[in-house]
């Protein structure tokens, strides 16, 4: 009754959506990177929002099914096979023990999520399933998958399978636009400066990993070198003393002294997590109640 890591998969991990409340002891928000993708993996299994996924950043991880399940594959495009067999991603399986599961390349995006029916049955930390290495809480001990693990789950029996209908699939492209809700720390900035990051267009560095994603560009600068240290938030975009943003996401520091000049709509941010470096970002203002607006109607239609 569980899923088998067969090989040595690069960099995959157990998530949910994250731990909350806790940013006052230094506990991170993490969760799923992709929160689009993986809501319509639940979804079409019919599972409860919040049920565990596993969340899955390099090509040639394969799976022993040890008992019925059904599974489904979203995010990135990739390969899927069953058995050797290539069958359709954002779509569910109904698979048994004995079978083989292998998410081969990723040909576009970079983040897969796989998700059983009923999800894993593994004990929280902090209310969250959700794996942070940085701070060895959550997943199996705390750490990213390796060959040998065993993720429990209870059996279920076949069902009809479901599938996302094409017109609801994420489409991945190497230039991003990117919805910023200006701050308070906006003033900071002067309007030639605001100016500039609205109309410049910034590359993705390499410097891109599940705590943020620092990008190269033209230089923005503060009139101020630093802030007293505050709460961070999810797509905070800091501006440290290079004058190149960073967009901060779901492992981000709690806290933080760079001045800010905005929020990445955080919508916007599940794009940002398929991104790769080299792939080109600009922004475009948004209102904060318009964000709101869009938000509440976004997680109302998974709940």
């Amino acid at each position: 009754m569980s899923l088998e890591v067969i090989n040595k998969p690069i960099f995959a991990t157990i998530q949910d959506m994250g731990r909350f409340s806790y940013s006052n002891i230094g506990v991170s928000n993490s969760g799923v990177m992709d929160e689009y993708s993986y809501l319509y993996a639940n979804k079409i299994l019919d599972n409860d929002y919040g049920t565990n996924v596993l969340e899955i950043s390099f090509s040639n991880v394969q799976f022993k099914v040890n008992a019925s399940t059904q599974v489904v594959i979203t995010g990135a495009k990739c390969e899927f096979f069953i058995n050797d067999i290539l069958v359709n991603t954002w779509e569910s399986h109904n698979v048994k023990s004995g079978d083989i599961l292998k998410v081969g390349k990723i040909l576009e995006g970079s983040r897969v999520y796989l998700s059983v029916s009923g999800g894993f049955d593994i004990k929280k930390e902090f209310g969250s399933n959700s794996t942070t290495i940085k701070e060895n809480l959550g997943g199996i001990s705390g750490d990213k998958l390796m060959q040998g693990d065993i993720l429990p789950f209870n059996p279920v029996l076949p069902k009809y399978k479901k599938r996302l209908h094409d017109e609801y699939l994420p489409k991945y492209t190497d230039e991003l636009t990117l919805r910023v809700i200006l701050c308070s720390q906006e003033e900071n900035f002067s309007q030639e400066e605001k100016d500039k990051f609205f109309s410049n267009t910034y590359t993705i560095t390499n410097d891109f990993n599940r705590m943020g994603c620092k990008l190269n560009g033209e230089v923005i600068k503060a009139d101020i070198n630093g802030i007293i240290s505050e709460g961070i938030s999810f797509g905070a975009i800091q501006i440290p003393s290079d004058g190149q943003p960073i967009i901060l996401l779901k492992e981000r520091q709690t806290i933080g002294g760079y001045p800010k000049i905005g929020t990445v709509f955080s919508i916007d941010c599940f794009k940002l997590s398929q991104a790769k470096p080299n792939d080109k970002v600009r922004f475009i203002p948004i209102s904060i109640d318009e964000a709101q607006k869009k938000l509440r109607a976004f997680y109302h239609y998974f709940r």
